[in-house]
C-alpha cells in the first residue's frame, strides 16, 4: 500500500469510527478495513498529529483514545471548509460508482442520490461520466460467500482452477471477499491444499455453505489475487521489448535490463499449464532461459509440438 492509499484508508477509518456514539471495538475496525490492529493504532496516532505544527496546536482537529478495547474518535471543527477541485470531485464520483457496482448495493439508495447531487454540481451526468465493471459474478454466490465470511462458516466449492486446467472439490475456511484488478476473489484456508489460497469468484461452479464453523486469523490476509510461495518453482525468461508487458502483468522475483530494450525476469510458476499458455502467447518474443527442476528447458518447443499434433500438422 502506497502513501496515498494508506491516507485514503485512514480518512475512511477516522470518519467511520467518529460516527459511532460509543466508539468501536479494535478488532471490528481492523476487520472492516482490512488492517492489522497494530498498524491501525499506529495510523490513528499519525492522524492525531494533524495540526500539530500550527500555532494553535492545543486545539487539535482530530483526537482519539482507546478504552476497554474500543476506539473513540472525535473530529473537532476544521478551520477551513472543504473545497473539492473538479478532479477530486470526479474521483469521488468514480469511487462511488465503484461501490454502486458491488452486487447487492441499492441503485436508488442514499449513495446513489448523493452521487447524483455531486455530479450535478460538477455538471456531469453520473450515468455517462464513468463506468465501473468489477467483473461478472453470480449475485447469489457472492452474497452467500459474504454471509459465510461474516458468520465464520466453512464452504464447499466446486472450483475450476484455470492455472491447472482442472475442476476440483474443496472445503475452505472463507476469510475475505475482495476485489483486485477488476475481479472478485475469495481468500481463505483450503483444507485440500492445507494452506492459504485465493479463488476467483467467477470460477466457482458450485457452492455449499456448511454448518461447520471456524476461527478466522487474527491478522487479515493481504488483499492480493496471487501470492507466490517459496515452494513454487521459478523460471527465467528473456523478453523482447514487445513482451515487457509480462513484467507489468505478473509478480516477479527479479528483473534486469538487457540491451535493445529487452528484459530478463525471474517469476514464480503457480502451475505448469499456466506457464505453457504464457510461452505460447509469447512465441518468438520470449525465451525460457532457465528453470527449476521439473520444468524442461525445451518446454516451449514441447508445447508447440503438442498443439501442432492436435491439429494434425505433425
Amino acid at each position: 500500500m502506497d502513501a496515498v492509499e494508506r491516507l485514503q484508508r485512514l480518512l475512511s477509518i477516522v470518519s467511520w469510527v467518529a460516527t459511532q456514539p460509543d466508539g468501536a471495538p479494535i478488532d471490528e475496525v481492523a476487520r472492516r478495513f482490512g488492517v492489522a490492529e497494530r498498524e491501525l493504532l499506529d495510523d490513528l496516532g499519525l492522524a492525531s498529529m494533524v495540526g500539530a505544527d500550527s500555532p494553535d496546536h492545543d486545539d487539535m482537529p482530530i483526537e482519539f483514545f482507546v478504552e476497554d478495547g474500543r476506539i473513540h474518535v472525535f473530529l473537532y471543527s476544521f478551520r477551513q471548509p472543504l473545497r473539492l477541485s473538479p478532479e477530486q470531485g470526479l474521483a469521488l464520483v468514480a469511487a462511488g460508482a465503484g461501490l454502486l457496482a458491488v452486487p447487492g448495493t441499492d441503485p436508488d439508495g442514499p449513495l446513489a442520490r448523493g452521487l447524483a447531487k455531486l455530479a450535478g454540481v460538477l455538471g456531469i451526468p453520473v450515468s455517462e461520466s464513468v463506468e465501473v465493471d468489477f467483473g461478472q459474478v453470480h449475485p447469489p454466490t457472492f452474497h452467500r460467500l459474504q454471509e459465510a465470511v461474516d458468520q465464520h462458516r466453512q464452504v464447499e466449492l466446486d472450483y475450476y482452477a484455470f492455472g491447472r486446467d482442472e475442476r476440483t472439490q474443496r472445503v475452505v475456511d472463507p476469510w475475505l471477499v475482495f476485489q483486485d484488478g477488476g475481479e472478485w476473489y475469495l481468500a481463505g484456508h483450503c483444507h485440500r491444499a492445507k494452506g492459504e489460497r485465493v479463488f476467483r469468484v467467477d470460477r466457482i461452479e458450485g457452492l455449499a455453505v456448511l454448518d461447520t464453523s471456524f476461527t478466522p486469523p487474527a491478522e487479515p490476509p493481504t488483499r492480493s489475487s496471487y501470492r507466490a510461495g517459496d515452494h513454487e518453482p521459478r523460471v527465467t525468461l528473456d523478453l523482447d521489448a514487445d513482451a515487457r508487458w509480462v513484467a507489468e502483468s505478473y509478480p516477479l522475483d527479479d528483473a534486469a535490463e538487457l540491451d535493445g530494450g529487452r528484459l530478463r525476469v525471474v517469476l514464480p510458476v503457480s502451475a505448469r499449464p499456466w506457464l505453457e499458455r504464457l510461452l505460447v502467447r509469447l512465441g518468438p518474443t520470449g525465451a525460457l532461459r532457465s528453470a527449476d527442476e521439473g520444468i524442461p528447458a525445451d518446454l516451449a518447443a514441447e508445447v508447440a509440438t503438442r498443439i501442432l499434433r492436435r491439429y494434425g500438422a505433425v
